[in-house]
């Protein structure tokens, strides 16, 4: 009987126990619930404002660790939409210089889930950005005014230079598009837009946290809610170091100011970008801050596209510039050899058709073709590639041709690490069946040997080639961003990729472009003690107008160090403009600095303008 006594009461002890366990837990719970509940029930007269605290942006960094972007502390005006009955709100748009007409087109927006698919009447919305300093003060003197109506602080981009705006982007406010795709986003937020900031958002934007205080019936703040034990904080942006090299990068703006086109430079070894100018360009600060959406529009509306980045987007016939590509694959292929040599009596001339070229010895061998830039070596070259027994036909000649040239990174997009990148155009076969029938031969295409007709490059690509040589047959995807903060960066920019050609041909091709600086059409990029190789281009401007001036280079010929392409849009010939602005951009880099000389030579460059169209010339 004792021991019926002594189970019971251990049931009884037991059970308790689980019951107090039990009460624990559901208090426990309760509390979290009602949490959540008295942040949303505003008619208590203790509740909770939630509030996002926003992370501080990732910087930016140029390759030798000089800041490029930063940034700076700005403030919104939000609100909760279910708090704001009985706010002045005629008061609050005088405070804010807005009508009353914006504030109800402003609530309106806010309102529509179509706008704004993550509103709710419980939670901050952002009603105004970036309000300037003088109404934020006055705002604050108000508050008690506007009833359900907050500040909230935030960082918006601020930039040491005036230059790179393209590479840099901007940031503005998250469209609704943007807030369906992705759910960090609310409505309000910021998101990269263009450039580096779009390309690198995910790294660059960093994890917001959230605050909850405590406010009473009067909407004052009472402290932190729960001492701060459900506040998470922000986990700011991770930094970037771009392969920039931000004084060459100002100096490329400075030599094309007044004109239209773009230089790209690029460390063959690594495929790191250390400059990229497109001109025209703008000032970063310009898509900063209140006057964001209207300068946005000047720029939209001017006609020389200054958003326009045409190192990645613009597409261009090469030009001669190409020729050292078709050097390449005609030694690789066994077309020619160093010797083989070609008549040039001012031109490639076949049956009833010509093709131009300028004075200089005949017959000309390999080196001295690349030197002097003879158009009917290259057209017989081909000519010849489309004869051989070997392909069994021109349409497999052809598409030889463009599998060649497909390695060599043309005709497709190179995958560089920012927004908008175009692929250019390399024809096959196929192409010129649809547009000629059977009845295309070697002739009908034999501009591309020489860079016109239907291939084009951008810029980009045209820089690539010369890394490509550089190298003696190899590339590393070209990219802007060197280091991202505890992280690394993507595969493709650190594995090398291969060209169907190799090293030998390549060497063979470095002579011709050698030559070219040595004793060339690249005379201008002789910089002693550098050993510059070059090559110039003059690639018809389908427009009518003046010929584009167009050099691609690299240096040192032993260790090259940088790889260069520019591309002045109505330069004339390629000695006019590209060359002299790719020689000071090699030296500038190279040498650290540049002689008294030069920097004479880059202030005449910079006043040097050329007219387009209806301009005046």
């Amino acid at each position: 009987m004792k021991n019926d006594k002594f189970e019971s009461r251990k049931y009884i002890l037991s059970g308790i126990v689980l019951l107090i366990f039990i009460v624990y837990l559901t208090q426990v719970f309760s509390l979290q619930i009602n949490d959540s509940e008295e942040c949303q029930n505003i008619a208590d007269r203790n509740a909770c404002l939630k509030k996002t605290v926003y992370p501080a942006r990732g910087q930016m960094y140029d390759r030798n660790g000089e800041l490029l972007v930063f940034n700076k502390t700005s403030y919104d005006i939000t609100f909760i939409p279910l708090e704001i009955k009985g706010a002045d709100t005629l008061e609050l748009c005088n405070t804010l210089g807005i009508t009353i007409d914006d504030f109800t087109n402003r609530m309106d927006y806010i309102k529509n889930k179509k706008n704004n698919p993550g509103y709710s009447k419980f939670t901050e919305q952002t009603f105004m950005a970036q309000i300037p300093d003088e109404n934020l003060s006055v705002f604050q003197e108000k508050a008690f005014l506007f009833k359900g109506f907050y500040t909230r602080k935030r960082y918006i981009r601020e930039y040491k230079y005036d230059v790179a705006g393209g590479l840099f982007g901007d940031i503005g406010e998250v469209s609704s598009r943007e807030l369906e795709n992705d759910s960090y986003y609310e409505q309000g937020d910021y998101i990269g837009k263009q450039g580096l900031e779009a390309s690198y958002e995910k790294q660059l934007r960093g994890k917001k946290g959230q605050e909850i205080q405590k406010i009473d019936a009067h909407r004052r703040i009472k402290g932190k809610y729960k001492d701060g034990a459900l506040d998470t904080f922000p986990v700011r942006g991770k930094n970037l170091t771009l392969s920039l090299d931000i004084e060459l990068q100002m100096l490329g703006e400075r030599l094309m100011k007044n004109k239209i086109g773009s230089i790209v430079a690029i460390e063959p070894e690594t495929g790191e970008i250390l400059c990229m100018v497109s001109s025209p360009s703008y000032d970063p600060a310009l898509l900063t801050g209140r006057d964001r959406g209207a300068n946005y529009k000047k720029l939209t509306e001017d006609k020389r596209k200054p958003l326009l980045n045409r190192a990645v987007t613009g597409t261009y016939p090469p030009g001669s510039t190409f020729k050292t590509s078709q050097a390449a694959m005609f030694l690789e292929e066994g077309v020619v050899t160093p010797q083989t040599a070609f008549n040039c009596s001012n031109g490639f001339i076949m049956n009833n058709f010509r093709l131009g070229c300028h004075s200089h010895k005949s017959p000309i061998a390999l080196k001295e073709a690349i030197s002097t830039s003879c158009n009917a070596y290259f057209c017989w070259g081909l000519h010849r590639m489309f004869g051989m027994n070997k392909y069994g036909g021109r349409k497999e000649a052809m598409n030889t041709w463009r599998d060649y040239m497909v390695s060599m990174g043309f005709g497709y997009r190179l995958g560089v690490d920012l927004p908008g990148e175009s692929r250019g155009m390399i024809p096959n076969a196929e192409y010129y069946t649809r547009h000629y029938g059977n009845y295309w031969r070697a002739v009908t295409v034999i501009s591309i040997s020489i860079g016109q007709g239907e291939v084009t490059l951008t810029p980009l690509q045209i820089a690539n080639l010369g890394a490509i040589i550089a190298n003696r047959g190899e590339y590393i995807t070209p990219h802007m961003v060197k280091e991202i903060e505890n992280d690394t960066i993507a595969g493709e920019f650190l594995t090398p990729k291969k060209t169907m050609v190799g090293k030998k041909a390549y060497e063979e091709v470095i002579k011709g472009m050698r030559h070219a600086v040595t004793h060339g059409t690249c005379r201008e990029a002789n910089i002693p003690g550098l050993n510059v190789c070059g090559k110039t281009g003059t690639a018809q401007n389908i427009n009518k107008e003046q010929d584009h001036s167009v050099f691609l280079g690299f240096a040192p010929m032993k260790t090259p160090k940088i790889a260069i392409s520019v591309y002045v849009e109505n330069g004339g010939f390629g000695k006019d403009y590209a060359v002299p602005i790719g020689a000071l951009m090699i030296e500038k880099y190279l040498n650290g600095k540049l002689t008294p000389e030069s920097e004479s030579k880059a202030d005449e460059m910079s006043k040097r303008r050329i007219y387009y169209g209806q301009e005046k010339r």
